[in-house]
């Protein structure tokens, strides 16, 4: 029988079904999630989340160089005015914003 592998090879590939409560639920999430309010939401949340990405990026602040609390709460507030100062540069000097990543599956999309 020639059945599709699982990726290790050694099991075929499996199907999950959820008890009707639980898919009822995972689905009416998903419908919620196509409407405008629930976008808007989403938005502010992308936008805190691209902020906090910028900040691990551009200042390393996931890990600090001292133990106390004061000096470590003095690095973060001299990271947050580092970001505010490099987006009002980008700002002034109209600096295109960074393009968004686009998945595999997008650009096979994006192919057809």
């Amino acid at each position: 029988m020639k059945c599709t592998k699982a990726a290790d090879g050694r099991r075929g590939r499996s199907l999950t079904l959820l008890p009707r409560d639980q898919q009822q639920a995972l689905e009416a999430r998903r419908r919620e999630q196509l409407t405008e309010q629930w976008q808007q939401r989403y938005n502010i949340r992308a936008g805190v989340e691209a902020t906090i990405s910028q900040a691990v990026r551009r200042t390393r602040i996931r890990r600090t160089r001292f133990t106390d609390l004061p000096k470590t709460h003095l690095e973060h507030v001299f990271a947050a005015t580092a970001i505010n100062i490099i987006r009002l540069d980008a700002w002034l000097t109209e600096t295109p914003l960074g393009q968004t990543r686009t998945s595999h599956l997008a650009r096979l999309d994006l192919a057809a």
